[in-house]
């Protein structure tokens, strides 16, 4: 199906393309990313303009997640829990709401972009626990122009070399994880220590 796809770009061009990033918003097994890439590629090859080419992929994004969250805030839990009777789709809402009781609306952006397969779920979450509507578009509009800007910009810069873009975006999103995973553990212990300090001394 990727190929068949990539063949559509010259054709269908920016329509294709913000079909593609909304409906892999919705759980669809859509290659977004590699369709980013490749319309990148297109727009340094002039074939594409490159603002229209973001526009259409983060535009499809945020309108995918929309519907995600307001699924979510109709349908409730009793849809999820009609979800979660699929192991596979139960282990990423779990995941998804961990995330979201952890970080909140730093899960919103980050499942956008740095830790997107877990997006779609998040939006459910969020819409089923009635997350404030206003803060879940901020970051999602947010995180989906990161998302957009990052894949169709190494597909522009990379001239549509497709495999070296997804290389290089592979090793700076996983530098990234392993950034702030670190900072993320600086922070816990940071915390950890000024409360243990603060019992010791309501304790003395």
């Amino acid at each position: 199906m990727t190929a068949w796809l990539l063949a559509l770009v010259p054709q269908y061009g920016l329509w294709l393309l913000a079909a593609t990033t909304f409906l892999s918003c919705l759980a669809l097994p859509f290659p977004a990313s590699i369709l980013m890439l490749t319309a990148g590629g297109f727009a340094a090859a002039g074939d594409l303009v490159l603002w229209q080419a973001f526009l259409a992929a983060a535009a499809g994004g945020i309108a995918g997640d929309q519907l995600g969250y307001w699924a979510g805030r109709g349908l409730g839990t009793p849809a999820l829990a009609r979800l979660r009777r699929d192991p596979a789709r139960d282990r990423m809402l779990a995941r998804a709401d961990a995330l979201m009781q952890r970080r909140g609306i730093m899960a919103i952006f980050l499942s956008r972009w740095l830790v997107s397969p877990l997006g779609p779920w998040v939006n459910l979450i969020a819409g089923s626990t009635s997350y404030p509507w206003a803060r879940f578009t901020f970051a999602g509009v947010a995180g989906e122009a990161v998302w957009a800007g990052l894949y169709v910009g190494a597909g522009y810069g990379f001239g549509g070399n497709v495999e070296a873009a997804s290389d290089m975006l592979g090793s700076v999103l996983g530098l990234v994880g392993a950034v702030g995973a670190v900072l993320a553990l600086g922070y816990w212990l940071f915390t950890s220590k000024q409360g243990q300090a603060a019992l010791h001394r309501r304790s003395r």
